[in-house]
C-alpha cells in the first residue's frame, strides 16, 4: 500500500477521527506540563513520567515489583547519557539529513534498550518515546505504519519515515502558506505538533484502515 500525501482536505478526516476521541490529548498535556520546559531523562522523575505516558499510549511496559530493579529507568538513563545531548530540536520540516540519520541511530539504540525483565523497549515504544522527547521533530509510527510504508522497523527505516514526514510537512507549509507552529491549529488540532498531526494521518489511513476501527 502506498499512502497518498496528506492535503488539508485529507487531513480533515484524520483530524476528525482524533478529535472524536474523548480526552485524546489529556495525558500528553499532563506530560508536557510536568516535564516543562522539556523532558530531561537525567531526572528520575522525568524517566518515571515517560514510562507512565508510554503506558497511557498503550505500550504496556511493566512497572517493577517491590524489590525488583527498575530496568526501564536504568535503560533509558543510559540511553540518554549516550544520545540526549545530541538529539536534534526544531521542526521536522527544517531538519537536515544528518539530523534525521542521527534520530534513526538513536531510535535503533532506544528500541534495543532493556525495558523490563524479559523485553526491550521495542520499535513502537521507542518511536513514541522519541516523539515525547522531541515532539516538533519526530513523527512516530506503529508496526502497521512502519511495515506498510517502509517494509522494516529498523533505524534506517525510521530515518526514511522521518524523511517522508519532512517532505509532507514542506508541501503542506508551501501549499497553505502557514508555518509549522500555526498549522496544527489551522487544521483543527491545536496543542500538538505538525509531526503529530502527520502521525495521526498515517494511523487513521493505515492502522485503522481509513478511519474505521
Amino acid at each position: 500500500m502506498i499512502l497518498e500525501a496528506p492535503t488539508p482536505d485529507r487531513l480533515a478526516h484524520s483530524v476528525g477521527v482524533f478529535n472524536g476521541y474523548a480526552n485524546v490529548d489529556r495525558t500528553w498535556h499532563e506530560f508536557v506540563a510536568r516535564t516543562a520546559p522539556g523532558p530531561d531523562l537525567d531526572r528520575p522523575d522525568h524517566r518515571h513520567l515517560l514510562h507512565r505516558w508510554l503506558n497511557s499510549w498503550g505500550c504496556r511496559i511493566r512497572y517493577p515489583r517491590d524489590g525488583e530493579p527498575d530496568v526501564f529507568d536504568a535503560g533509558t538513563a543510559a540511553w540518554w547519557d549516550a544520545f540526549g545531548a545530541t538529539l536534534p530540536t526544531g521542526s521536522l520540516r527544517l531538519a537536515a539529513d544528518d539530523d534525521l540519520a542521527l534520530l534513526g541511530t538513536a531510535y535503533a539504540a532506544l528500541a534495543a534498550t532493556p525495558a523490563g525483565p524479559s523485553r526491550t523497549l521495542g520499535p513502537t515504544a521507542a518511536a513514541k518515546a522519541l516523539y515525547a522527547l522531541r515532539p516538533d521533530t519526530v513523527m512516530p509510527w506503529d508496526a502497521a505504519i512502519a511495515v506498510t510504508l517502509h517494509g522494516a522497523r529498523d533505524g534506517a527505516a525510521f530515518t526514511r519515515h522521518l524523511t517522508l514526514g519532512r517532505a509532507w510537512a514542506a508541501d503542506l507549509v508551501a501549499s497553505t502558506g502557514i508555518d509549522d507552529a500555526a498549522l496544527p491549529a489551522h487544521l483543527g488540532r491545536p496543542g500538538v505538533s505538525l509531526a503529530k498531526v502527520l502521525d495521526e494521518y498515517t494511523y487513521v489511513f493505515i492502522t485503522l484502515g481509513g478511519g474505521t476501527s
